[in-house]
């Protein structure tokens, strides 16, 4: 089904379906059970300093003869060891995010690298095509975690990016089953990034409680919260309750640097803490209702895909074109 297409071609897999590199998520036995699969698996070493990075690069490797990547956040103060890191464990597929990917992008071409930066709109897909990187994710607001200010929809953004780019596109955000997935590629999109979907995994390193969280929520159970220090879509609880009204008496960035601090991610994804922690989660949790193995899971996706293609396939015929 997927032999000719872009994204398969790109990273030689056999499907165009990544699993995002998520902070407290994605390790390397999410990432190799992925790539397992026949998808792109990605470590998120967003959660990881270098040596433990490390650990999971070689611990992934054995689980998995097939490729798989790893996601680095740019703004990270240690981003440069990071991108050492996979360098010297020779990783072939780098996912960027949360920075500008010309600041690495000769030295990671130099090594033979695949660079994949994701972008929230088409001012920075244009600046990451012109530095050399060979794909975009379009993240549209959707998508659960850090996301772009201007707050452009999945359903917008990946036409804008398929028009205007020469490099393959890849759709992210409130993904999270087989219609979602031909959604993507009827917009233009080449391949999919899926987050929460897959943290809602047995191979998913984020604790139970968190998992559960995503299972119980409904189409209004996230919302945008940290809008003047980065926008983040997370599941409500407690701490978003208080971050909201915090925003809403006109709190400064310190003082909202000063309610998030280091540990909130690691406290509600990783520890599960239900209230008091950050629960990043997309939109797509409504559509989220069981937590699958992930070769569950692509067997669920892949069935989801015939059916909506055959379903796409009845309704064009419908319209007499």
């Amino acid at each position: 089904m997927f032999s000719k297409n872009k994204i398969s071609q790109l990273f030689k897999i056999r499907y165009p379906i990544i699993q995002a590199g998520m902070v407290w998520v994605s390790g390397w036995k999410l990432a190799s059970a992925v790539s397992n699969n026949g998808g792109l698996g990605l470590i998120g070493s967003g959660s990881m300093k270098p040596d433990l990075l490390q650990e999971h690069i070689k611990k992934c490797k054995k689980a998995t003869d097939k490729p798989f990547g790893v996601n680095i956040p740019l703004l990270r103060e240690d981003a440069g060891s990071l991108i050492d890191t996979v360098i010297n464990e020779n990783i072939k597929i780098v996912f960027t995010s949360a920075g500008h990917p010309g600041k690495f992008i000769d030295k990671l071409k130099k090594n033979n690298i695949t660079v994949v930066h994701v972008v929230p709109s088409l001012k920075f897909a244009l600046k990451a095509e012109s530095v050399g990187c060979d794909a975009v994710v379009g993240e549209g607001v959707e998508a659960g975690g850090h996301n772009g200010k201007d707050e452009i929809t999945t359903f917008c953004l990946i036409p804008l990016l398929s028009d205007n780019l020469n490099i393959p596109v890849i759709a992210a955000g409130g993904i999270a089953d087989g219609r979602g997935i031909v959604a993507a590629l009827t917009l233009g999109a080449h391949g999919v990034q899926i987050g929460t979907r897959f943290a809602a995994t047995v191979e998913s390193s984020a604790s139970q409680v968190y998992k559960d969280e995503i299972i119980k929520s409904g189409d209004n159970n996230t919302t945008l919260i940290l809008k003047k220090i980065g926008l983040t879509r997370v599941i409500k609880n407690k701490f978003s309750e208080i971050v909201a009204e915090a925003e809403n008496k006109g709190a400064t960035e310190n003082k909202l640097f000063e309610l998030l601090d280091k540990k909130r991610e690691r406290l509600g994804i990783f520890e599960g803490n239900k209230e008091e922690g950050l629960l990043e989660a997309g939109q797509g949790v409504g559509l989220i209702n069981s937590i699958l193995t992930v070769e569950e899971l692509f067997d669920k996706l892949l069935k989801e895909i015939e059916i909506s293609i055959n379903d796409l396939k009845n309704k064009i015929n419908l319209l007499n074109l």
